[in-house]
């Protein structure tokens, strides 16, 4: 049963982030069931809109651009409350980011160890980040890169072998508890 407030205007949009392969998507999904709120994945969004997918984007825009697509997304392409977002693992790291995000709702992080994130991610070829001759290590390198940013980005969960359903719950409670506190700014 959802005890968060059925109106939308009232719930303040979570924003989930963190490196590919964390749980995101899976976690987004179902959290957005139990709050009976609107699912949105970032990444999907971005490839719509586009109307061709992220490796054509890198492929033939470049990182930058396609950095430019998820900050636009961002600050205007969904709406501003009611929705879980789950964010692409490199949004966060632009500069200015996070403090866009937390203007617009809540914020959790989902980490998961270089091992996990190589078998979540390993059937995938939509991860251009990923097409290279030692996918773990640059899984590493990059979560070394990126972990500081990430850890001050809001709530930290770690996903590794967490049920996904407890990962829910505990970010379920995290949103009922912050939602009541939460201020836009603007």
């Amino acid at each position: 049963m959802c005890i968060v407030a059925k109106d939308k205007q009232s719930r303040p949009n979570l924003y989930l982030v963190g490196f590919m392969g964390t749980g995101k998507s899976t976690v987004g999904r179902g959290l957005a069931t139990r709050l009976e709120m609107e699912f949105i994945d970032s990444d999907h969004a971005i490839e719509a809109r586009e109307g061709r997918p992220i490796p054509e984007i890198f492929a033939t825009k470049g990182e930058p651009y396609f950095r430019k697509l998820e900050k636009e997304f961002v600050e205007s392409g969904h709406s501003s409350t009611g929705c879980v977002v789950a964010c692409g693992g490199g949004l966060v790291v632009q500069p200015g980011m996070i403090d866009v995000l937390k203007a617009r709702g809540l914020v959790a992080c989902l980490f998961a160890s270089p091992g996990t994130i190589l078998r979540r991610t390993s059937g995938n070829r939509n991860r251009p980040l990923l097409n290279v001759e030692d996918p773990e290590k640059r899984i590493a390198n990059l979560l070394a890169e990126r972990e500081p940013v990430y850890l001050k980005a809001g709530t930290c969960i770690f996903t590794d072998y967490r049920p996904m359903a407890e990962v829910i719950a505990h970010l379920e409670r995290f949103y009922r508890r912050e939602a009541k506190r939460f201020k836009p700014k603007t």
